[in-house]
């Protein structure tokens, strides 16, 4: 084998451990759905047992998530379809949906269910932000404001207001963001309105 894919096998131990917590599945939930043993789910995720294609199947439909996607496989073909969701420390996860240089950049972000008592790490950058709730509650610390949106709801501020975004207890959250450089809004056509009929 290559030293590629050494380096790609010796990484799916720890993915698949990131993948269970992040889902808060127990490693004997993850047994009863796959049908592998305890002992070797624990083997594989601690990197002392390498997957066969028989334990990736199961696990990738366990995770709803690609082979490649699991295996965390270099991208091939064009590059333009191929966006790949970005997963952070805290259990959020980033689906980056636009690739050009410049202008207003789309992402989908993958919040897991946050604590309302959360205090909020407002943060400013340049720059103006679009967000639209898919699935799930987002709660929107905006300045002064502590709003939360359901789905279909959506905001636009200057993101050099003091903001922070995170799901409630109610569960997790899916939303669309639009963020473009200082002083570039999204746009919104709207048809003209229609004047009354004379009588």
């Amino acid at each position: 084998m290559t030293e590629a894919v050494n380096r790609t096998l010796d990484a799916v131990g720890p993915r698949l451990k990131q993948l269970r917590l992040r889902r808060e599945v127990t490693l004997a939930d993850l047994a009863a759905e796959t049908g592998i043993s305890i002992s070797t789910l624990s083997r594989l995720e601690s990197g002392l047992r390498r997957p066969t294609l028989e334990q990736l199947l199961p696990l990738a439909g366990a995770y709803g998530v690609t082979l490649d996607e699991l295996v965390d496989a270099p991208p091939t073909g064009n590059p333009r379809i191929n966006l790949r969701p970005i997963a952070c420390g805290d259990g959020m996860v980033i689906l980056p949906l636009t690739r050009r240089p410049g202008g207003i950049q789309a992402y989908k972000f993958v919040l897991p269910a946050g604590r309302d008592d959360q205090v909020p790490d407002l943060r400013t950058h340049e720059g103006y932000d679009w967000a639209y709730v898919l699935n799930g509650r987002l709660r929107l610390v905006l300045g002064d404001h502590d709003l939360v949106l359901e789905p279909g709801e959506a905001a636009e501020f200057d993101t050099r207001t003091p903001h922070w975004f995170g799901a409630t207890s109610a569960g997790p959250v899916e939303f669309l963001s639009l963020i473009g450089k200082q002083g570039e809004r999204v746009h919104v056509r709207a048809a003209p309105r229609r004047t009354p009929a004379a009588t």
